[in-house]
């Protein structure tokens, strides 16, 4: 999607929280982020918040109040149900909101050594 909307870029700045599978440790991340940018071409720059500071990050802030506004307590009964409401959720002067299931097996307990890390 930012391919179409920012053809010129060169870089891709990230905000990210400290916590889980993105933490600023973790070494898996850091392999995954750098083989992004090399398949992209682009320099990527990550900024960690610190943990449990993720509402400091401006789309999730700007964006949940509109999703809990759209859900109005509607049960979560599907993932199809759960991308509608999101897909649906408009807000009057922010982002636009497109949801997608991206679809893959991710899997568990990949292990990096140092080794790997390095190149």
């Amino acid at each position: 999607m930012g391919r179409k909307a920012y053809p010129q870029a060169e870089r891709i700045y990230i905000t990210a929280d400290s916590g889980g599978r993105n933490g600023l440790r973790v070494k898996l991340w850091k392999v995954k982020l750098q083989n992004l940018s090399n398949e992209l071409g682009l320099t990527l720059k990550v900024s960690h918040f610190p943990s449990g500071t993720s509402k400091w990050n401006k789309i999730e802030h700007r964006l949940f109040s509109f999703m809990s506004k759209n859900w109005r307590g509607k049960p979560l009964i599907s993932l199809a149900v759960i991308v509608n409401l999101i897909g649906a959720t408009t807000t009057e002067t922010g982002p636009k909101v497109k949801c997608v299931v991206a679809y893959g097996e991710y899997k568990k307990g990949i292990e990096v050594t140092d080794e790997e890390l390095q190149k």
